[in-house]
């Protein structure tokens, strides 16, 4: 017998209860986006290398440690994308959907980073994305933190924390980035080894180390938000007030500075306490400079991305969602001219009653079997078509949810009786 093959490690399936949940995850993070008038787009799970080394940073674990590259049979450097934003901003560009326009834009998918797989994160996961390009004020900033506050609603979670916080513009981070280098060199013996790399590579990285030993040493850094010009400053007090208005609670967190280089002015995380380590399910901000770094002309743009399985995970462990599998009819089919004649008969139910769950029996069973099959669908009613039904013309009921007696009708009834009953 050949051996059994596994998924890669990281690398999960779905189904079930699982899937259920990041189904209703999706359909519900649509309605809202859609609510709010932004549109769909869907983008390829491969790019060339070049776009993720420009766009996120050479020198960012990222790109240094975590992307899945090959080489193809043209000899082109290829990854499988590691995160939405460089794509979408790729996409824009090369259609022309930017040009003296704005743009709402939404995606979903999987994303892949060689990371070490713990609960809530993965070397395949799924990513929910929205980006806005054109826009440079603070009110959308707000209205981003607005459209996911109100999908945490509509999916029924709560305790989730806000953090905010300004990077500023690319000269106020030059000009922070030199305070803080000499801070840290003051203490680089104090610094794990991760930090003292990152010291000569991406300092502000520092900041967002998930080291406890570390949590003193960061807490007397300098802050960044300190150093911010009256522009960024003016910003950010807007979007600060954007939400005080909107009654939306929030924290500014300092250290909060994202791991993509490309972010500017504007950025904000949703987390939790309730996935350990992994308490980030939603994050994003502005980057001006994206579209530009891309080969494209300036266009300011901001956006954020969810961790569809954190968000799982919350939904799960609260138990929000029912999964079970539920139907408002299951038709019970007994004999083969049964079964050729119930398959037509359902179709034309299914026709006139569009908002009904109507499972069939499929591959035989005596009637025990089938009824067994039945109450565990959760069907509120059994219909009921054998031998002598068909001799007859008729169909019988059998209430599985409801008290009264089983009963039989014409077939020429049976579209007024459903209607009757779930109605």
């Amino acid at each position: 017998m050949p051996k059994q093959i596994s998924a890669i490690r990281g690398m999960n399936d779905y189904y079930g209860e699982s899937s259920a949940t990041l189904d209703y995850i999706v359909v519900t993070a649509k309605a809202v986006l859609k609510q709010y008038g932004y549109q769909s787009i869907s983008l390829p799970i491969v790019e060339k290398t070049e776009l993720f080394a420009r766009t996120i940073g050479e020198i960012t674990d990222i790109v240094e440690k975590e992307m899945y590259t090959f080489i193809d049979r043209s000899g082109d450097s290829l990854t499988l994308r590691p995160e939405g934003t460089a794509g979408c901003v790729r996409a824009v560009i090369q259609n022309g959907l930017i040009h003296n326009q704005q743009q709402k834009l939404y995606y979903t998918g999987s994303m892949f980073r060689y990371e070490r797989p713990q609960r809530g994160r993965y070397r395949q996961f799924q990513q929910f994305g929205v980006e806005v390009f054109g826009i440079a004020t603070a009110d959308i900033d707000a209205e981003l933190i607005f459209l996911t506050a109100r999908l945490w609603d509509n999916l029924g979670l709560d305790n989730l924390q806000l953090q905010i916080n300004s990077l500023g513009s690319e000269r106020t981070r030059q000009k922070y980035q030199v305070k803080l280098v000499n801070y840290l060199t003051n203490v680089k013996d104090q610094l794990d080894e991760d930090s003292k790399r990152r010291l000569e590579t991406n300092p502000l990285r520092i900041l967002d180390t998930k080291n406890p030993d570390l949590k003193e040493i960061v807490a007397q850094a300098p802050k960044l938000i300190d150093y911010l010009d009256q522009d960024c400053k003016e910003h950010f007090e807007l979007l600060k007030g954007y939400l005080d208005d909107a009654g939306i609670k929030y924290v500014v967190n300092p250290n909060l500075v994202r791991g993509l280089d490309y972010y500017n002015k504007t950025v904000f995380e949703w987390v939790t306490t309730e996935l350990g380590a992994q308490g980030t399910v939603c994050a994003g901000g502005r980057y001006d400079s994206l579209v530009e770094q891309i080969g494209g002309k300036h266009v300011p743009a901001s956006g954020f991305a969810m961790g569809l399985e954190r968000i799982m995970a919350l939904i799960m462990d609260k138990d929000i969602l029912d999964t079970e599998v539920q139907s408002d009819i299951f038709m019970v089919l007994v004999g083969d001219s049964a079964l050729r004649l119930g398959m037509a008969m359902i179709e034309s139910l299914r026709d006139e009653n569009k908002n009904l769950k109507i499972i069939m029996n499929c591959g035989g069973g005596s009637f025990k079997s089938q009824f067994k099959k039945a109450d565990k669908s959760g069907a509120t009613i059994a219909l009921i078509l054998a031998e002598d039904e068909v001799n007859n013309r008729t169909i019988a009921i059998k209430y599985l949810r409801i008290k009264k007696d089983q009963e039989t009708i014409a077939w020429s009834e049976l579209n007024a009786k459903v209607a009757n009953i779930f109605n």
